[in-house]
């Protein structure tokens, strides 16, 4: 497949000029014009250019890319070592942020949902064109302590959880990644949880004090679902050949 092919087909598909974000969103680094092996990961660490490198990669698919703003513009140090990698072998990398996040059925909110069997039933903040959060429901109540052991099941990683109070767990927000911040979001929805990826210090607080449970359940866990289900649908679709490479991270 045509490297400016694949552009368009995810472009078309995640749509990311409908997302004010905090870096670029699709080919941030051009290596060879035709690509037929795609590696995916959640970051574009040097570990993972390395063992995409190895495989023999022509392109490589991340959540988080690079160009973040507020960061240094100087190609220096870390920055210049995983660039020079991709220019050296020609690679090129597609990082796609929060339009990877809200996608409706291979996004990180969706995959995570179908993996926690959660049924999504609507936006965490209904203000939002594109909402990169859900709220939703599991089959049957659970204790907090048994839904927390079904996501260490399902995510092979212990989750952090602060208890909101004695109530069981029905109903269900979620936003992947570092959205502990939008708790509030799940405190003026209703729902017994809220689940990101993160925790911070107000979050003890706010968990406690308006009576939601919280779950921390880690950044890079929570969001290894959407680049493997768009290289996946890659793979299906267009014929190219990908493997998701998971680096691991305990944040």
């Amino acid at each position: 497949m045509k490297l400016k092919d694949l552009v368009k087909v995810l472009n078309d598909e995640l749509q990311p000029e409908q997302f004010k974000d905090y870096c670029p969103n699709g080919l941030q680094v051009e290596g060879k014009p035709e690509v037929f092996k795609l590696a995916t990961g959640v970051t574009a660490c040097e570990e993972l250019i390395e063992q995409a490198i190895a495989w023999g990669a022509d392109a490589i698919l991340v959540h988080h890319g690079f160009f973040w703003k507020n960061e240094r513009d100087e190609i220096v140090g870390m920055k210049k070592r995983r660039l020079q990698k991709l220019l050296t072998h020609d690679i090129s990398l597609l990082g796609y942020h929060l339009p990877l996040d809200a996608h409706e059925t291979m996004g990180n909110n969706a995959t995570l949902a179908a993996l926690l069997d959660i049924t999504t039933t609507g936006p965490l903040d209904p203000a939002e064109k594109r909402p990169v959060g859900n709220i939703g429901e599991i089959t049957a109540s659970l204790s907090l302590e048994q839904f927390a052991e079904h996501i260490e099941k399902k995510l092979n990683r212990k989750p952090l959880v602060i208890s909101g109070g004695d109530h069981p767990v029905k109903s269900v927000a979620w936003c992947t990644g570092g959205a502990q911040g939008f708790i509030s979001l799940a405190v003026n929805a209703g729902v017994d949880v809220y689940i990101s990826g993160e925790i911070s210090e107000s979050t003890v607080h706010t968990a406690r004090e308006e009576g939601v449970h919280y779950i921390s359940a880690g950044h890079h866990a929570t969001e290894k679902g959407g680049v493997q289900a768009f290289g996946e649908w890659l793979q299906k679709q267009h014929g190219i050949e990908h493997r998701f490479f998971d680096i691991p991270n305990p944040v």
